[in-house]
């Protein structure tokens, strides 16, 4: 007789003062009831990216302990309403593995409002990688009143998975979409249109984005790595245009202001843990038909990159590290 697997959790259970102190405990799961208007869901893949070390360490001031960490998975649905049981979903949220128990785990606790079937052309684990990149840029992109046809947007860490994200959507939207990064004659994701590159350490940064605008600047700038770009990005921006924020390095920065209002310029800031996971279905879903013609591609997982459960701290480590590749947690 094969043995049984025991089901099996990461936990977090106190802030580490340094990502050396990280401690991650694998610790024994019970297979959950689902509440009322809730699913359990069997994770196969859940994507360890930057947020969740964050949280893990402590530096998100609403996080709760002890919890198991965790945004991103794809799933297979064990309990919950007729039609449901063995279907593949995908998902993310903000307050999952933040404000309660997320991804990092054999069995996920859902609400019912948040299962998304995933697209059969999207391979389980690169589904699991897909959430917070792809959510992020949409998020930032509607507000800033992403059209396409007509639009320049200029994506600031264009190889970022954020950035990656950014360009396929603006690409897929009909936009005209300018590259920023360090060091890198060539965009290397997916796209579905031409990406115009330029090095990010180039001093005249702002004059570059101006010059492949034919003068005109952006309408829209996504910035993914926030304070070195920041004046740049303002500078390339066309009057009345937006720079999108999701992170930075430094808190403060110089701030012309005769120059941000004397060209009706915006800046938008946008935190996708303020999404919780029904929102984040809700887009999910419209961008399922992407996925599934292939004008969007979720991130390649290679063998390296899929982890085991036991191998979470060296995964988490990896992340920490700096990993350009995708790294994924296969409870």
């Amino acid at each position: 007789m094969t043995p049984v697997t025991p089901s099996r959790a990461l936990r977090v259970l106190q802030k580490a003062a340094t990502p050396d102190a990280l401690q991650l405990q694998v610790q024994t799961q019970d297979l959950p009831d689902a509440p009322p208007g809730h699913a359990v869901v069997e994770v196969l893949a859940a994507a360890v990216n930057p947020s969740d070390v964050k949280a893990a360490l402590g530096l998100m001031p609403q996080a709760v302990w002890p919890r198991t960490p965790g945004r991103d998975f794809a799933a297979r649905v064990v309990s919950g309403p007729d039609g449901w049981p063995g279907t593949e979903v995908w998902g993310t949220g903000g307050d999952l593995g933040i404000t309660r128990d997320g991804s990092h785990a054999r069995y996920l606790v859902l609400p019912v409002q948040a299962l998304v079937r995933k697209p059969d052309a999207v391979p389980t684990a690169a589904a699991g990688t897909v959430g917070v990149p792809f959510i992020t840029a949409h998020e930032g992109l509607r507000r800033a009143g992403l059209r396409g046809a007509g639009q320049t947007v200029v994506v600031f860490g264009a190889n970022g998975k954020v950035g990656q994200a950014a360009v396929q959507l603006a690409t897929r939207a009909g936009a005209r979409v300018i590259g920023v990064e360090r060091g890198a004659s060539a965009y290397r994701g997916h796209s579905s249109g031409p990406v115009v590159l330029l090095d990010g350490t180039r001093a005249d940064l702002g004059e570059a984005v101006l010059a492949a605008t034919d003068g005109q600047g952006a309408d829209i700038a996504y910035n993914t790595v926030g304070s070195p770009y920041f004046a740049a990005a303002l500078q390339g921006l066309a009057v009345g245009g937006t720079q999108i924020l999701i992170s930075t390095i430094e808190r403060t920065v110089p701030f012309d202001i005769l120059m941000f209002y004397r060209r009706n310029l915006h800046l938008l800031g946008v935190d996708s843990l303020k999404l919780g996971v029904v929102d984040c279905a809700a887009i999910l879903h419209a961008l399922a038909p992407g996925f599934s013609d292939g004008s969007l591609r979720a991130f390649d997982v290679d063998a390296d990159g899929l982890v085991p459960l036991d191998g979470a701290a060296d995964a988490y480590q990896r992340v920490i590290a700096g990993s350009s590749s995708r790294v994924v947690l296969a409870p």
